[in-house]
């Protein structure tokens, strides 16, 4: 049965929806926000709200109170292109404390020439923040953009690390 909860965090409420123990969607703006933008098929779902997501829940409080790798085992699924999947998959693959470029994002995902491409897909992403793309910063170091406030892009790379 897909499940949805609210799960308070340092830097605001964190929607998950989840269908068995795959993360749908996660972001700090809202069931509706989310639900707008996942595959259609899963959109449709009558979700059932939940206190808590076995596993996923305490996965995400473990990454919030300090355990950084706790996300990194929760498994996850959202639409998009071939290129947007690599680009998701390549932002799993930087450690907490680390940060990419968005021109090394693309390198890594197959296609340097698309940086910008590679920053859409970051904006697409519908799993924040554990397909991590507040790990990602502009070249010469700006953090760039985050559908979710700089504040809480620097909150998060703080809390990793990355920051001081």
């Amino acid at each position: 049965m897909p499940r949805r909860t609210k799960l308070s965090t340092p830097i605001g409420d964190l929607y998950l929806i989840a269908h068995s123990t795959v993360l749908l969607a996660a972001g700090f703006t809202g069931f509706s926000n989310l639900i707008k933008r996942m595959d259609p098929a899963d959109a449709k779902l009558d979700f059932k709200d939940v206190k808590t997501i076995p596993k996923i829940s305490e996965l995400i409080d473990d990454y919030f109170a300090g355990d950084l790798s706790a996300i990194n085992s929760i498994e996850v699924r959202q639409p998009g292109t071939s290129f947007y999947q690599a680009i998701w998959k390549q932002m799993r693959k930087i450690p907490a404390g680390s940060t990419w470029t968005y021109a090394e994002l693309a390198k890594r995902a197959g296609n340097p020439e698309a940086v910008r491409a590679a920053g859409t897909a970051c904006g697409a992403n519908l799993i924040a923040p554990i397909v991590p793309c507040h790990r990602i910063i502009k070249t010469g170091g700006a953090l760039g953009n985050y559908g979710y406030g700089i504040k809480s892009k620097e909150w998060l790379l703080r809390h990793e690390g990355a920051l001081n």
